[in-house]
């Protein structure tokens, strides 16, 4: 059985008052609100995850593996996720599914300085399982939010978005940092994230209670697409080895495989934030309270980072692209440096260029791509990225443990190699436009 969402009839355009229906603009906003208090979890938690492995017993490596496969899983994942929210009607179901995840797994890091020598093997496995919450949410999500932000306009609605979620990339870290201030311990802060993660089921609970079929508000379509996508309905769907070929890209532009390899080389060489917390803890350049403080200043960074480049993108095109491989090359010797002065430095070129990897980057996907397979082309970039994401973990905590200069070395050129290919793209972007 699929969700109403696949089910229930289009009852037209617009922000609709009809029978005591919610506005499109205070359906956006209260996911808005989901994600606020869902991105005060995740995000409180992701700034701690270096200190909190460390007090476990964790290596660099090990920190690096985690963190980095993590980052892997919300990416790979969506490969598999978002083709079965098409396939199966069940929108709602995966998005509630996937931001529980995340709103069971981060409190119960708080257990794990508790259960002896399990303990650090547990926090792997929490951590990891709230990383593929998000592959699992992700794309359901956005397409519940793409019918409800037509009616009020793609770019505000996505824009109102975004801005809620940020506010609690910036409030669960400081949250967090309170709470292991005040208490000189760890666990308790994730403890405490339970709080914001059970309001974000509450107000998830109430959206779909009151807009079970958010496409009711889409001013493009005449049906919902879940009523279109369910498997054997009218054979447009291809079976498993159509959905692989999908999978692996085929068809796909060459330029397209060029850019996506530099994508994932500046997402592999992009340090994780929980090897920079794990440097600061251990080099003992600022108390642990601190990180999640230094953290949230990353997001502030990032937000507008976003932004930013994201309007000069608009104006100047894919070659604004260009600073991101020297971005990330920076984020090594300044973030792992020995100085808290050039520490703090690196964390907040981390930031610029977390945020414009996270935004800015995906955008020049669609310059690439023709419209009709830009949705496939969207889950090969993340699959690539994802790929490259748990390498570079891996790499970048196995050389922290031997070699900094080495690190620093080994990302500068994967660096020089991703500017090349990502000037290639742009060049024949300018010869070809698709």
């Amino acid at each position: 059985m699929t969700d109403p969402a696949a089910s229930a009839p289009t009852a037209g355009a617009g922000s609709g008052s009809d029978r005591g229906r919610w506005s499109a603009w205070r359906v956006v906003w209260w996911f808005g609100f989901v994600s606020l208090a869902a991105d005060m979890v995740y995000e409180g938690a992701r700034s701690m995850y270096g200190p909190l492995l460390a007090s476990l017993g964790a290596t660099a490596l090990v920190v690096g593996l985690v963190t980095g496969a993590g980052e892997a899983m919300a990416l790979v994942l969506r490969l598999v996720f978002g083709p079965l929210a098409d396939r199966t009607g069940r929108y709602w179901g995966l998005t509630i599914v996937g931001y529980g995840l995340t709103a069971v797994c981060v409190p119960l890091l708080a257990v794990t300085p508790f259960v002896g020598g399990a303990g650090l093997a547990l926090a792997a496995v929490l951590i990891l399982l709230e990383r593929s919450g998000k592959a699992v949410r992700s794309p359901s999500k956005s397409a519940l939010l793409a019918h409800v932000a037509s009616a009020v306009g793609r770019g505000r609605g996505f824009g109102v978005h975004k801005a809620l979620d940020q506010v609690g990339a910036f409030a669960g870290p400081l949250l967090v940092a309170g709470v292991v201030a005040a208490t000189g311990a760890i666990w308790p802060s994730m403890a405490v994230l339970a709080i914001p993660g059970a309001a974000a089921m509450l107000l998830l609970a109430v959206i779909r209670y009151r807009v079970p079929d958010p496409s009711v508000y889409d001013v493009e379509t005449v049906g919902s697409p879940a009523a279109e996508a369910v498997p054997g309905g009218d054979g447009s769907l291809r079976g498993l080895r159509g959905w692989f070929a999908d999978a692996i890209g085929s068809g796909l532009p060459r330029e397209f495989f060029g850019y996506a390899l530099a994508a994932g080389l500046m997402t592999g060489g992009l340090v994780t934030f929980g090897i920079i917390g794990y440097h600061l803890t251990v080099e003992g350049l600022v108390p642990v309270a601190t990180v999640p403080v230094v953290y949230a200043g990353a997001m502030g960074v990032e937000a507008l980072a976003a932004l930013g480049v994201g309007l000069v993108y608009d104006r100047r095109g894919g070659a604004v692209l260009y600073a991101v491989p020297v971005l990330v090359a920076l984020v090594p010797p300044l973030a792992l440096s020995g100085s808290v002065v050039l520490s703090l430095v690196g964390v907040a070129v981390w930031g610029l260029a977390y945020g414009v990897q996270d935004s800015t980057v995906k955008a020049l996907v669609a310059e690439v791509v023709e419209a009709p397979r830009r949705a496939t082309a969207y889950g090969v970039f993340a699959g690539v990225q994802g790929a490259f994401a748990i390498v570079g973990g891996l790499v970048a905590g196995w050389l922290y443990d031997r070699s900094l200069p080495v690190l620093v070395g080994v990302v500068a050129v994967s660096q020089l190699v991703a500017l090349v290919l990502l000037a290639r793209t742009v060049r024949s972007l300018h010869t070809r436009p698709v």
